[in-house]
């Protein structure tokens, strides 16, 4: 029900723009999620936007070079991701909760019902 994209090779400094697709859920009643995961570490909260799009959290690791997004028309959610480090480099999931609630509980990444396959980003140094 999500399809995340987007991924690939990218050289430090560079960006690159995820989407997450969903489909068969009423996307507007969910707040949205990124997370990642590197090999050996446990997967870590990026970004979450409410809903409506009215609020955003973001990781301190990534802030003011991640963005979140969302088009509800589209039943899109985009990672914009700028300046990347080679300490990116992860499996980039999203994930969607159906859910009024905003910050913190957005950052904790059992809270969400569903997750995208997850797609790779590597930044080379």
């Amino acid at each position: 029900q999500l399809q995340a994209s987007g991924g690939g090779l990218v050289q430090a400094g560079g960006s690159l723009r995820l989407s997450c697709a969903a489909s068969g859920i009423t996307f507007s009643r969910y707040a949205m999620g990124w997370f990642r995961q590197a090999p050996g570490k446990e997967r870590e909260f990026l970004v979450a936007i409410t809903r409506s799009g009215a609020n955003t959290d973001h990781a301190a690791s990534v802030k003011g070079r991640f963005t979140i997004s969302r088009d509800n028309a589209k039943k899109t959610v985009y990672l914009q991701m700028n300046s990347l480090k080679p300490e990116d480099t992860a499996v980039y999931y999203c994930a969607a909760k159906s859910t009024i609630l905003t910050t913190p509980i957005l950052q904790e990444a059992s809270f969400f019902d569903y997750w995208g396959q997850g797609t790779q980003v590597t930044v080379s140094s």
